[in-house]
């Protein structure tokens, strides 16, 4: 299942936006124990490429392999 990534915009807490993911029609936001599911949509998100997203990793200081690790919303296992 495709997974469609987002970045959040700049804030004094989060200078470079948070990431954000959608997988199923769901959306989660990177948190620091992995993967939180939103209840609510997040508006003026910027999409990103996967690549992009790395490079947010990257600079952030997160793990490449969260990327892989976004959870299937349990209707769709």
């Amino acid at each position: 299942m495709d997974v469609r990534y987002l970045r959040t915009e700049p804030t004094m807490a989060f200078p470079h936006g948070r990431l954000l993911a959608v997988r199923g029609g769901r959306l989660h936001l990177l948190a620091p124990k992995g993967w939180d599911v939103l209840g609510v949509r997040v508006e003026h998100a910027r999409p990103l490429t996967r690549e992009e997203a790395e490079d947010w990793c990257e600079r952030e200081g997160w793990d490449l392999h969260l990327l892989d690790s976004v959870p299937v919303p349990d209707d769709h296992v």
